[in-house]
């Protein structure tokens, strides 16, 4: 797919009091057993690691594999992979609808990316980021 020369910038903020700036972490904390929370970890660092791969491939004009590598690792058919039955238990419902969000977001863009329309993918592929950003910024892990 050929993608348009764009320069995109942007700036994100935690919040608009400054709790951030100030060293108050105001997420709420979610505790999970130690071997669980390793996994979880893990597992968000494949998330970004996906990210990286699904913007590789647009960057080779490769929407097969930008399709494929997002359904897989980060899709609803990741979840297995992902160990997410198991983690469900110990997540806040907010949690739970956020990493749903995430894994519905990334199959919808193995869905767009295949049209081969730039302005549908990047917005596709802004809702995954954006469920990231959410949960990232609501909840961390104890």
């Amino acid at each position: 797919m050929k993608m348009p020369q764009i320069v995109l910038t942007g700036v994100l903020f935690f919040g608009t009091t400054g709790t951030w700036a100030a060293g108050m972490d105001a997420r709420q904390e979610v505790s999970l057993p130690a071997t669980l929370k390793t996994h979880m970890l893990h597992s968000m660092r494949d998330h970004l690691l996906a990210l990286h791969e699904i913007l590789d491939a647009l960057a080779r004009d490769d929407s097969d594999e930008a399709a494929r590598i997002a359904e897989s690792r980060l899709g609803m058919s990741s979840m297995a992979l992902h160990g997410a039955n198991k983690a469900a238990p110990y997540m806040p419902p907010a949690m739970r609808k956020t990493g749903m969000g995430l894994h519905h977001a990334a199959s919808r863009f193995a869905l767009a990316v295949q049209e081969e329309d730039p302005r549908k993918t990047y917005k596709a592929l802004s809702q995954i980021t954006a469920s990231c950003i959410a949960c990232h910024a609501q909840f961390k892990l104890r």
